[in-house]
């Protein structure tokens, strides 16, 4: 590289954040807990206590953005609770403002970010927010977020189970609906398309054998994959009957994806962790987790597209 290059590269870099290196569109991990976060509300086990004893630190609920640096654009999945830190992560870390959200289902750590959005905070104009026909209906006729609609702070856009969403030139997006619970709306995971790589994102699915799609195909058919690690295993929550929170247990996902070369495990990131799962913590279970060779997603990731 020749003196005249790097002055090139350099000037780029001043003016714009972005260096030529770093033109391919990527996605950033702007969060891994499930929706309660970490440390979670109320809780008093020693889980959340190493937090407030200063050996843990704080995990924002689970998110991810979609980032295309030659188009300056971004796009997150979820509005979540800790929408202001990751709105903030954005900006800092990408140089670029946000273009649109994508919503996967209403459960709170989802959706209710987006109250962030109105008049009483940022007063934003027509932000782009993609959702499934059940999810834009439950927005519609529901307040505050129908008020969202009406003041014109947000701007819904169609997305179809099975159809393509194109956000840029060299970016779209297949919503994908999974089993869980619909209160109020269907639940979707995301596969997201760049010219030369998918990744897939199920932050959310009951079990994988409730879904009509193997689980073990759809690894296979994605260079990365980003699936549901709520709980550890069966049991991890005392006084509560976890049948009616169902989420397919890391250890169920280990068994059931046993027979997978090293290769295909190895596109394996587990996310949306429980403020209860070991997890989260430098424990045997973690070590073990990444010696059979999965891996955990960790906030501030970036994923080449």
């Amino acid at each position: 590289m020749n003196n005249k290059t790097i002055f090139a590269i350099a000037l780029l870099w001043s003016l714009t954040g972005t260096s030529i290196i770093s033109q391919n569109p990527y996605i950033l991990i702007l969060g891994i807990a499930q929706d309660g976060g970490f440390p979670q509300t109320g809780c008093t086990k020693k889980c959340c206590q190493s937090y407030y004893a200063g050996k843990e630190k704080r995990k924002l609920v689970s998110c991810i953005a979609i980032v295309d640096p030659k188009s300056r654009k971004v796009w997150m999945i979820d509005a979540t609770p800790d929408f202001p830190s990751q709105y903030r992560q954005i900006s800092q870390l990408t140089g670029f403002s946000l273009d649109g959200i994508l919503l996967t289902h209403a459960h709170i750590g989802h959706y209710t970010g987006l109250i962030y959005l109105g008049r009483e905070v940022m007063g934003i104009q027509k932000m782009a927010v993609f959702a499934m026909p059940g999810m834009k209906y439950f927005l519609e006729t529901n307040g505050p977020w129908s008020q969202l609609i009406k003041l014109n702070n947000i701007e819904l856009v169609d997305m179809s189970n099975g159809k393509l969403t194109i956000l840029s030139d060299r970016i779209s997006i297949l919503p994908i609906q999974v089993p869980h619970r619909d209160e109020f709306s269907e639940t979707v995971g995301f596969e997201i398309r760049s010219s030369s790589k998918r990744v897939l994102f199920i932050p959310d699915i009951d079990k994988w054998n409730k879904w009509d799609k193997s689980i073990e195909e759809m690894i296979r058919s994605v260079d990365v994959a980003l699936i549901d690690g709520t709980f550890y295993k069966k049991g991890e929550i005392t006084g509560r009957d976890m049948k009616e929170i169902p989420h397919p247990f890391i250890e169920e996902t280990l068994i059931l994806l046993d027979t997978l070369p090293v290769e295909e495990k190895n596109k394996v990131k587990f996310i949306h962790f429980n403020h209860t799962n070991p997890i989260l913590r430098n424990t045997k279970e973690r070590k073990q987790l990444i010696k059979t060779g999965f891996r955990i997603a960790t906030e501030g990731e970036r994923i080449g597209l």
